[in-house]
């Protein structure tokens, strides 16, 4: 651990920062510096209190006690306007765009009032692209936001903030969203600004993206801030275990697969997505028992639509799929019918196909299964019953809190995914079709996501696996195939590849040219 260097005045301090919500201290006592010209990664669990402490620095809530400090000035920050008024600009994890208006439009949007707006949308359109020259953040003024990709949306949310004259960028797990692809050039612009002498202070629970890209690096651990590294000088051991406080394995034990029948086939799948475009264009493939088929690609090469499908809730435009080498009806086609027969599904998307936010943990933890007679007899459930059921799925998958009553949306996105895998798990299905499992989660629970994954093979069940992240896919997978345009390019076993070879093949080039 080192300690600041002196000279110049830091960007930003933070001193003794308080913060609770009711009997929740969010933050405890926190002091943070960070220099001039340099990207300072904030790293920790879910929950650990980041997000808190930069809605401070932001002005999205007041600290109950601390003071904040602007290069060496002391200031109150209470809304974002006075926050950017010091220079301070923040891109979060979920846009704070307008998708309906043009880029030009969103970043006038809440400039009124402004120097730079004051002098017409013309001035704007000129400072737009005096940026995208000095930065690499070139991006059509006109074009529709909602049409543009997740990676020039989130160009456009950066750009808002430096066209209101930010020196100091904070950006909430930036790349969440992302394909590695649109990461790896937002790192460049990164890069760039810092050598302008922009500050960035990043905030992500990826340990590679802290070594990859920062220069200092602080660890928050229960509210608290625990820890600070040149990062240099640290490695994700170091830091991980900084993160949990105790000893994490971040290497998977996972020994040899040994493969029985064939319980699922895809034969000829064509899916098209609601806009009746094809993304799953032919694809056939076989998945074992105890093995997990890894499904790699960039996102929105047709990952999604195979899921969806494979789990019912999307329907086919031609093909077949083979349970048990039986094809499943149309008329069979749905998510609790597949349940029926052994197919669990664990979706991409918690918030949106996984959980209902506003409900009980124990109303998410029945879903999907809700009509099973453990739960009570037609209209009248036993609710008893359904809280300990839920109570005895959060003890076995480590949900914490461990409160059946509290509302899904309070609990943290890691806790969220135990408690998809719990309900999922707990049923136990032969095939498990398990899309991005830690996706948003901390690396304590994705440690224990892994282990629940690799533990289901071993136990003879068939597990099809879809994620973005090379690293898991590498990690989980005894075979792979990878997704391009909706086909599949190639079919490779780990031991037999590398990040480069798969690359080639999510990129589309053909086996022969790979």
């Amino acid at each position: 651990m080192t300690s600041a260097a002196g000279g110049a005045p830091p960007a930003i301090e933070l001193i003794g920062i308080n913060k609770s919500f009711g009997p929740v201290h969010a933050n405890k006592n926190v002091n943070l510096r960070v220099e001039r010209g340099v990207i300072h990664g904030i790293v920790g669990e879910n929950g650990a209190g980041k997000s808190t402490l930069m809605s401070i620095l932001y002005g999205f809530y007041e600290a109950d006690s601390g003071e904040i400090r602007v290069n060496g000035r002391p200031v109150r920050i209470r809304s974002s306007r006075e926050a950017i008024d010091c220079g301070i600009g923040m891109v979060h994890q979920h846009f704070m765009l307008v998708p309906p208006l043009s880029v030009l439009e969103n970043v006038m949007l809440g400039a009124e009032g402004g120097p730079l707006l004051a002098r017409g949308a013309s001035a704007i359109r000129m400072r737009l692209a005096e940026l995208g020259k000095e930065y690499g953040l070139e991006v059509d003024p006109e074009a529709i936001v909602g049409e543009l990709s997740v990676g020039l949306q989130q160009r456009v949310e950066i750009l808002k903030a430096l066209v209101r004259g930010a020196e100091i960028l904070v950006l909430d797990e930036p790349t969440a969203v992302l394909t590695p692809a649109e990461a790896d050039q937002l790192f460049e612009m990164l890069r760039v600004l810092k050598s302008q002498n922009k500050t960035i202070i990043f905030i992500t629970h990826k340990l590679r993206e802290i070594v990859t890209l920062t220069d200092r690096v602080s660890v928050m651990r229960r509210g608290e801030m625990v820890a600070t590294f040149d990062t240099a000088l640290t490695s994700p051991p170091e830091l991980a275990d900084a993160m949990v406080g105790r000893k994490v394995i971040l290497k998977i034990d996972k020994g040899a697969a040994h493969p029985g029948r064939v319980v699922l086939e895809a034969k000829d799948l064509v899916v098209r997505d609601d806009r009746d475009v094809v993304r799953v264009d032919g694809v056939s493939f076989t998945l074992r028992e105890g093995e997990i088929l890894g499904v790699a690609g960039v996102a929105g090469n047709g990952q999604s639509e195979l899921l969806e499908a494979l789990a019912g809730i999307r329907p086919l435009s031609a093909g077949e799929i083979l349970i048990d080498g039986k094809p499943i009806p149309f008329a069979n086609r749905n998510p609790h019918d597949e349940r029926l027969i052994g197919v669990g599904h664990v979706p991409e998307d918690r918030h949106r196909v996984g959980l209902v936010m506003p409900f009980e943990a124990c109303e998410s933890a029945m879903l999907g299964f809700q009509y099973e007679p453990v739960y009570g007899k037609g209209l009248l459930y036993d609710r008893k019953a359904i809280i300990a059921d839920a109570d005895k799925k959060m003890e076995a998958f480590d949900v914490r809190p461990r409160a059946p009553l509290l509302k899904t949306a309070n609990f943290s996105g890691g806790n969220q995914q135990k408690l998809v895998l719990a309900r999922e798990i707990e049923r136990n299905p032969k095939i498990m079709l398990v899309g991005q499992p830690t996706r948003g989660v901390d690396i304590g629970a994705i440690e224990f996501i892994h282990k629940r994954i690799v533990a289901q093979r071993d136990a003879g069940k068939a597990l099809l696996l879809v994620s973005v992240e090379l690293d898991e896919i590498f990690a989980l997978s005894d075979r792979i195939i990878v997704l391009c345009g909706g086909r599949i390019t190639g079919e490779r076993r780990p031991e037999e590849t590398n990040a480069q070879d798969l690359g080639l093949l999510m990129a589309g080039v053909s086996e022969r040219a790979a």
